[in-house]
């Protein structure tokens, strides 16, 4: 025998085709279809198989093929025609430039930070929901040209990559991502040589801490760099290198490194780069130590002091939480989250224990776990839900945060999530609406007058389209299906496999984190009653599932394995297939290939939902409960609702109730319009439906609409106080803290000594009912407060309804520190009202009314 050494060698890339390297390297190429179709062409199979990594398929390409392609006349001006696109995209003029000049991005930098990214399947560092949003927002930030930056971890290991074993158990595998083998490049100084920063830590030993360093990988996402933060270097011990290797993995203490490597870690990577940004945008809470470190820059800086260096920090700080379910938050038990708020608190002036009160529910409860949600509320001047519904429940689920304040007037504010349609919308749909819509259609996505056109689709065309979609689909998960089959050593029967799904039939699908609330089998808890629905003569209707369940969550896997067993198991084999090992390619084929997108939450659990948005896009219509954002997008004629946006204390029963509201609605509504033809086969009142479909939820469910909402609600607000706060050394900041500190410090004096109705207490409609009150202010002054009257309709245990306010003006100084003040309550509805009389702190450096938080009520 003798000894085998292996080596490996790499194609050359033809001079003619190196503009395929360029073009990889820039991420735009995943929402451009005459990018992705340059790549397909150099080998198809191949590119399949890579999960669609073109800089993989440049690597493993043979030589020959590419040489061919180097003498080929066509696709060099293909390849031409993509270059000059690219070129174009990055130096025409933006919405940002027209909207605020082409100097604007001087004022500052939005830095948007997120545990993942969801921005292609080839770089996978993200899991679902979460991560997708942040994918699509960087896309439509660098389509309107916002001067912002992503902040993200380069996981060496990424998300689980699902396998089902034979019963339908999910196990999870972790193939290492070779950052070499990306489209992303190493973050370097102007010398070409590697860019460092590190991060504190607690030790493990006898020292008091430890040094983590980081280094990072650039994706280019069109204008916006993304910056992942990356442990796994030499410099560091296994154990440290280890803490950059999964999203969502390992134990608690696993997680509390990473948030405070992606938080901390960020921000010192960001001044190592001299991208100092105004605003942090903190996409979920667990980027929030960020806000701790931008305040111990601004103390090093200056000299302030914590409370006036976390007044100017929190100027530039947004943040968007994403769940109302608890387990979806955050917390850290005291006794873990203590040694690093130890090491955090150190360079802010702060005990351990001062630090924890930042993440407390309540900052007086010693022992009390610490809240990232938290953390980021109370170091935050803006934060907003993901839906209206969410924002509600946000505001619900953090008034503790503002004692004293009815729910409904938590400054929680709300911008609906969105998805990119450049990535969301197929290709040849894309080409189709151009066809109709104009095309620049794509750059007007956010008006509604452009989707309209959409109704002059004739039906014949757009079903045709559809149906094209249906049939690939089909084609796709049986290929899919023969090749996970042969990768697990399992012989399928290739006549089975051809007879899985029927392109003809209806067919439903459900795609996403398989979540306990999100109820992934509410459709099986009748099985006899399905079977009947599924095998209709003459009717079928056929359902596809996909998803992953987090490691953790037994329960969602539990859920897996009842779809997959049903699905081998009659009636139902052929007729409910379980997609394995869900990415965004898979979503992409799913979202524009069945006819329905189910989706069953328990309301109000879900916060926004944006699957359903990229069906909807793609003519395909949605039956959901009414939670997340389909309240907004329901329209009667565009989809369907199950049930009417009840919500049931007691879950078993809801279930119930809406299981059979779901066979109710297949039965008597979905199926029969499905198969509703006319003289030439064509479905017209479903198309009339996919077309009202596609015109109300293109133009208000994308994120060009939603990137501009944060821009002018929340980042432009934000740089502005940023800026006032921080100039000429802090002075506003210094004196917005003296001002809540001499209010904070009277506060316990400032009373509502009497409040009397001038005049009769029934009135005329239209006749305003005037009111006066008597403030005791002790040594604050009118100037530095507001006092309102609160009026709305009488509603349980002394809450109103529907409550507005209205100010009253300073009538009378009474003398010792008393006040009279005299207001009116407009009437225009006849019936029962109610008013109460309220004082505010009032100042005009206020992010909000009630950014003090204290009131002081009747």
């Amino acid at each position: 025998m003798f000894t085998v050494h292996r080596y490996q060698i790499f194609p050359t890339i033809p001079p003619e085709l190196a503009p395929l390297v360029t073009i990889a390297q820039n991420l735009w190429w995943t929402w451009t279809p005459a990018a992705r179709e340059l790549y397909w062409r150099v080998d198809a199979e191949l590119y399949e198989r890579v999960a669609h990594n073109p800089i993989l398929l440049l690597q493993l390409a043979s030589q020959r093929r590419l040489d061919e392609l180097a003498r080929d006349d066509g696709y060099l001006r293909a390849l031409s025609a993509v270059e000059r696109s690219l070129r174009d995209y990055l130096d025409r003029s933006t919405w940002f430039d027209r909207k605020y000049g082409k100097n604007a991005a001087s004022r500052g930098t939005v830095a948007y930070f997120s545990m993942e990214f969801g921005v292609h399947e080839c770089l996978p560092v993200y899991s679902g929901g979460l991560g997708v949003l942040a994918g699509d927002h960087l896309k439509s930030a660098s389509d309107l040209g916002l001067p912002l930056v992503g902040v993200g971890i380069a996981f060496s290991q990424g998300y689980f990559r699902q396998s089902l074993d034979i019963e339908g158990w999910q196990n999870e595998r972790y193939p290492p991502n070779d950052w070499h083998d990306l489209p992303v490049s190493p973050v370097n100084d102007e010398k070409g040589r590697r860019v460092f920063t590190s991060v504190e830590l607690p030790a493990r030993g006898e020292a008091a801490r430890r040094e983590v360093k980081l280094q990072a990988w650039r994706a280019q996402v069109g204008r916006v760099p993304l910056y992942l933060l990356d442990a796994d270097i030499p410099e560091n011990p296994p154990e440290d290198r280890a803490l950059t290797n999964t999203l969502y993995g390992g134990d608690r203490a696993h997680r509390i490194c990473q948030e405070v490597l992606l938080g901390v870690g960020g921000v010192r990577l960001l001044s190592a780069l001299a991208e100092e940004p105004r605003v942090c945008h903190m996409n979920e809470g667990h980027s929030a130590f960020l806000a701790l470190e931008r305040v111990r820059q601004i103390m090093a800086r200056t000299g302030a002091p914590f409370v006036v260096a976390s007044e100017a920090a929190a100027a530039g700080h947004v943040f968007t939480t994403h769940t109302p379910v608890p387990a979806g938050n955050d917390a850290f038990a005291h006794d873990l989250a203590l040694p690093y708020l130890k090491v955090l608190g150190e360079g802010l002036g702060l005990g351990a224990e001062e630090a924890m009160r930042l993440g407390r529910v309540d900052p007086d409860r010693p022992g009390s776990e610490f809240s990232m949600p938290v953390l980021a509320i109370r170091m935050a001047d803006r934060y907003n839900g993901v839906s209206m519904l969410h924002g509600r429940e946000a505001r619900a689920m953090w008034s503790v945060l503002w004692p004293g304040l009815p729910a409904s007037e938590i400054p929680i504010g709300s911008v609906t999530n969105g998805v990119h349609v450049p990535t969301w919308l197929d290709g040849d749909l894309a080409s189709l609406y151009a066809s109709y819509l104009g095309p620049d259609f794509l750059e007007r996505a956010a008006e509604p007058g452009v989707w309209a056109k959409i109704a002059e689709i004739p039906d014949e065309v757009l079903w045709a389209a559809h149906i094209r979609r249906k049939e690939r689909l089909v084609k796709q998960i049986r290929a899919r299906l023969a090749v996970l089959s042969a990768q697990k050593g399992r012989a399928e029967d290739p006549a089975r496999i051809e007879r899985l799904l029927d392109p003809k039939a209806l067919t439903i699908g459900f795609a996403r984190r398989f979540a306990t609330y999100k109820r992934g089998t509410l459709l099986l808890r009748d099985a006899a009653r399905l079977a009947r629905i599924l095998h209709e003569p003459h009717r079928p209707v056929q359902l596809v599932f996909s998803g992953k369940a987090h490691p953790q969550d037994w329960g969602g896997k539990e859920l897996i394995r009842d779809i997959v067993r049903a699905g081998m198991a009659e009636p139902f084999r052929g007729r409910i297939v379980f997609v394995e090992d869900y990415d965004m390619g898979v979503a992409r084929t799913l979202v524009a290939g069945v006819d329905v997108w189910l989706n069953t939450p328990r309301r109000p659990l879900e916060a926004s939902g944006t699957s359903g948005m990229k069906a909807g896009l793609n003519g395909v219509l949605n039956a959901s409960i009414l939670d997340g954002w389909w309240p907004e997008g329901y329209a009667g004629d565009n989809g369907f609702s199950i049930g009417r946006g009840e919500e049931y204390a007691d879950t078993g029963h809801g279930d119930h109730v809406e299981a059979q509201a779901l066979y109710r609605l297949l039965e008597e509504d979905i199926v029969p319009l499905y198969y509703e033809r006319d003289t030439a086969g064509l479905p017209r009142s479903w198309i009339a439906r996919m077309k009202r479909s596609i015109a109300t939820i293109g133009p208000a469910f994308n994120t060009t609409r939603m990137a501009r909402e944060y821009a002018e609600m929340y980042y432009e607000p934000a740089l502005e106080r940023h800026r006032r706060m921080t100039e000429d050394g802090l002075l506003a900041a210094r004196a917005v803290c003296e001002w809540k500190a001499r209010v904070r410090a009277a506060w316990g004096s400032v009373r509502v000594d009497s409040v009397a109705q001038l005049g009769p207490s029934r009135l005329p409609s239209g006749e305003p009912l005037r009111v006066a009150a008597e403030i005791h202010l002790g040594v604050l002054s009118p100037g530095d407060v507001v006092v309102e009257l609160h009026y709305g309709r009488p509603g349980p245990n002394g809450a109103l309804r529907g409550a507005e306010g209205a100010s009253m003006r300073h009538a009378s100084d009474l003398g010792g520190g008393r006040h009279r003040f005299e207001g009116e309550i407009p009437t225009h509805e006849s019936g029962e009202h109610a008013f109460g009389v309220r004082v505010i702190p009032a100042h005009e450096s206020l992010p909000d009314r009630f950014a003090a938080r204290l009131v002081r009520w009747h």
